[in-house]
C-alpha cells in the first residue's frame, strides 16, 4: 500500500528541518509519495529534486506550495499540488505574497517593539535566515525571551487576533490562488479545514465558495485527528464532490505530530492523487 504525506514544511518557510533533513526523515518514516508545501514559496522544490536524485532516495516528490488567502474574516490556506514551479502566473503570485509577508512582518516588529520587545524583528529574521519570515518566527523569538512556554501561549498573549503583535493579513483571494495553481497545472486543495475555528455552518459556506471558484480537493486526514472528525470531513468531501488529501502539515518533530503518522482516508473517499495518476512527469 502506497504511503502518502502531501503537506510538509522546510526551513524555506516556517519548518525547522532543512530540505535534506526532511527528505531523510520522510524516507525513515517509510513514506512513498511526499509533497513539500512551504508557505507562499517553492524555493525548496529544486534542491529537493536534486537531492533525491543525487542520493537515489526511494521517494516520489510531488511539487507543492501552500498559499495564504483571505476569505470573509478568515485566513484560509490552499495547498497547490503537482504544480509547474516555473509557471509565470504562479511565480508572480508567490512574489506578491512574499512582499505582503515581509510588510506584515515589519509591522509586527514595530508593534512588538513599541510594547517593550526591542529588536524582535531582527531576532525573528535571524531565526528565519533566508526563508520567508512568518508569525512562527516571531513566536520562537518571544519564547526565547521567556514570555511564554509554547506557541499557543505566545499567540494567546501577543500574536493572536486583537493582541499586541497582531497585524491583519492582506492575502490574495481564494479565486486568485486557485487560478494560479490551475495555470501551473496543479490541483487546489483546501488545507486543514478543521483548524479555522469556524462553525459547521461556516465550514459548509467555505466549501461552497471554494468549490464555486474552482477548488479541487480538501484535506481530510491529519495525524492528530479524532476518528469522528476524519469521518465528518470525508462525508463533506463526498457531499461537495471534492477529492481528498492527507498530510501531516509537518514543521518539526513533536510528541503528537510526525511525518506519515496516522494518515489514511475514510472509506469511499477518492484520493487527490487520482487527479494526476498516469500523468507523465507527475512524480519527480
Amino acid at each position: 500500500m502506497i504511503k502518502y504525506d502531501l503537506h510538509s514544511h522546510t526551513t524555506h518557510s516556517d519548518g525547522r528541518l532543512t530540505v535534506e533533513e526532511l527528505l531523510h526523515r520522510a524516507v525513515d518514516k517509510n513514506i512513498d509519495v511526499f509533497a513539500i508545501t512551504d508557505h507562499d514559496t517553492v524555493a525548496a522544490i529544486k534542491p529537493a529534486q536534486q537531492f533525491i536524485k543525487a542520493e537515489n532516495l526511494p521517494l516520489s516528490l510531488i511539487t507543492g506550495t501552500e498559499v495564504s488567502t483571505k476569505w470573509e474574516s478568515f485566513e484560509i490556506h490552499i495547498v497547490g499540488l503537482n504544480i509547474d514551479i516555473d509557471n509565470i502566473d504562479l511565480t508572480s503570485l508567490l512574489s506578491a505574497q512574499q512582499q505582503k509577508r515581509e510588510e506584515r512582518a515589519l509591522e509586527i516588529g514595530v508593534r512588538l517593539a513599541k510594547n517593550g520587545f526591542d529588536g524582535i524583528y531582527e531576532q525573528a529574521k535571524e531565526l528565519a535566515k533566508d526563508a520567508q519570515i512568518t508569525r512562527a518566527h516571531f513566536a520562537r523569538a518571544l519564547i526565547e525571551r521567556g514570555v511564554a512556554k509554547n506557541f499557543p501561549g505566545v499567540f494567546k498573549k501577543y500574536l493572536g487576533r486583537g493582541k499586541t503583535g497582531y497585524v491583519p493579513s492582506c492575502w490574495c483571494t481564494m479565486q486568485t490562488a486557485i487560478e494560479a495553481i490551475h495555470a501551473a497545472g496543479g490541483v487546489a486543495v483546501l488545507a486543514h479545514p478543521s483548524s479555522y475555528q469556524m462553525s459547521n455552518k461556516w465550514l459548509r459556506k467555505l466549501l461552497v465558495e471554494f468549490k464555486s471558484v474552482g477548488g479541487d480537493a480538501m484535506e481530510v486526514a491529519q495525524p492528530q485527528q479524532a476518528p469522528s472528525e476524519r469521518q465528518f470531513l470525508g462525508e463533506l468531501s463526498r457531499e461537495y464532490e471534492l477529492l481528498c488529501s492527507q498530510g501531516s502539515d509537518f514543521h518539526f518533530p513533536t510528541s503528537y505530530l510526525e511525518l506519515g503518522k496516522n494518515l489514511y482516508l475514510p472509506k469511499d473517499c477518492q484520493g487527490v492523487w487520482q487527479a494526476w495518476e498516469g500523468q507523465e512527469g507527475a512524480l519527480l
